[in-house]
């Protein structure tokens, strides 16, 4: 999955469309993700000695990836990400719309041999 946690992201379909917040948890088993302020829900706890009160808290779903694109600085556009590999062998994430590179995730592979 190409989102990963602290990326920030903005939401392009359903009912928090717009909003924008960073990525708390990636399950990548299921392509969801959990950002920060976006999809809250109520959850009705019952009163217990680690929640003396009780009542409503309120708490982050996860929603699916396909509902987001990667913020690349404050205001910009969302874009989508791509990976390519750069001139020094690496592997990295870059955004498609300008370019500009998101940082490397992989030392090159292609390169390295191994000799029997």
């Amino acid at each position: 999955m190409k989102i990963k946690v602290d990326d920030l992201v903005r939401v392009i379909a359903g009912d928090d469309r717009g909003q924008e917040g960073k990525v708390l948890k990636v399950d990548h088993k299921n392509r969801k993700i959990v950002v920060e302020m976006v999809n809250r829900v109520y959850k009705h706890v019952r009163r217990s000695q680690k929640n003396p009160q009780g009542g409503r808290l309120s708490k982050e779903m996860p929603i699916d990836v396909s509902n987001v694109k990667l913020i690349t600085a404050p205001g910009a556009n969302a874009t989508r990400i791509g990976y390519r590999f750069n001139d020094s062998g690496n592997k990295e994430r870059f955004a498609t719309a300008d370019g500009s590179s998101l940082g490397e995730i992989s030392s090159d592979k292609r390169t390295s041999s191994t000799d029997g």
